[in-house]
């Protein structure tokens, strides 16, 4: 038992060769240098080797019938499961060309027979400790890329919490509207998750961005933040004073999550919601504000908050009027699809409408 467990601690290596005195010779060798020899006569017989157990290092034949040691190595370098294993070739030829065929194969040594032990016991001593410290590094990697990863997770999830609080803020302020934000949210990712299925969307719509637009889309009116009570409230007719202010809050919430983008990792929620604060008051036809856009010009993200951002508001009472009954809000809609909004997002929120939350449901 204890022999069988100081064996499986040692370096195996496999050996590859149709010649049976050869085998013998570094069999012999390798076994007083302290490793595991497994020696195979045919690729055949090295093949159901390695699939027993993967070697430490092969020692490979370059003459041999049927499969040469060259279409073999390249063989196992195509393989992911054994393309890492270091490869010496073992062979009477030794020309240059012989040597830089068998290195761009991807082979770590090339050794010429007859064989010299001390120089065998150096070559493999080296080539091991390479091949080990490899491992050692691409541990060191995989651990060091999921530390980095959970960083990340945590600094998104931190942000993620921040833009929550900032959309109950905003949620408070519009309080006088009930729960208005919280059906753009939800809504915003149900009419997402039906564009992802027609072919117009679904290369543009990712699960990553059905996460992001249920989150960022509770922000697009966060700069009403820094517009007064009495214009967002008004009973009448705004000024042009008035509604200027109006006007610019999409700039407004924009630069508020600018200025938090800029110190902090960046990350997919921010991104968007600076989009959709920016630009959900675009028109498809280009007459929206505050810059005009037209078209594709407006961010997908925008285009789709700002169709549920109005459906909801339709169908709510405001200070300057009643709600809109569902019919004449889809009427209003439907004459506006074109002029404000995306018709290709249109169609699919026409076919979805009955799933989607609403206040006269």
């Amino acid at each position: 038992m204890k022999n069988e467990r100081e064996a499986a601690n040692r370096s195996n290596i496999l050996i590859i060769d149709d010649v049976s005195a050869n085998l013998m010779i570094l069999s012999e060798m390798i076994k007083e240098l302290g490793y595991v020899p497994r020696p195979v006569l045919s690729v055949k017989a090295a093949q159901a080797a390695i699939e027993k157990k993967i070697p430490d290092l092969i020692l490979l034949d370059v003459s041999m019938p049927e499969i040469t040691g060259f279409e073999y190595c390249a063989m196992l370098k195509a393989n992911v499961k054994t393309r890492e294993i270091p490869i010496i070739f073992i062979s009477a030829l030794d020309t240059v060309d012989d040597k830089v065929k068998g290195f761009k194969l991807g082979a770590v040594d090339y050794m010429a027979k007859p064989f010299e032990k001390e120089e065998l016991s150096v070559r493999l001593s080296t080539h091991l400790k390479i091949a080990q410290l490899q491992r050692d590094m691409e541990s060191y990697n995989r651990r060091l890329h999921k530390m980095v990863s959970d960083q990340v997770q945590l600094v998104a999830e931190e942000q993620k919490n921040l833009l929550l609080a900032m959309a109950t803020l905003v949620k408070a302020k519009e309080d006088v509207y009930g729960n208005h934000l919280d059906m753009v949210r939800k809504n915003s990712r149900l009419l997402a998750i039906s564009l992802q299925l027609s072919p117009k969307f679904e290369k543009d719509i990712s699960t990553a961005f059905v996460d992001a637009i249920e989150l960022a889309a509770g922000l697009h009116d966060i700069g009403y933040l820094k517009v007064s009570d009495e214009i967002q409230l008004k009973p009448t007719a705004l000024s042009e004073t008035e509604w200027a202010e109006i006007e610019n809050h999409p700039k407004i919430g924009a630069n508020i999550l600018e200025e938090i983008y800029e110190n902090c990792a960046h990350n997919d929620f921010m991104k968007m919601a600076i989009e959709i604060a920016r630009y959900h008051h675009e028109n498809w036809d280009g007459s929206g504000y505050p810059f005009g856009l037209k078209g594709e010009e407006i961010p997908l993200s925008a285009r789709i908050v700002k169709i549920i951002d109005c459906f909801d508001v339709l169908n709510r009472e405001r200070s300057y009027r009643k709600a809109y009954s569902l019919e004449d809000s889809l009427k209003i809609m439907e004459r506006d699809t074109g002029k404000q909004f995306d018709p290709s997002i249109m169609e699919v929120f026409n076919k979805i409408r009955r799933q989607l939350l609403c206040e006269h449901q």
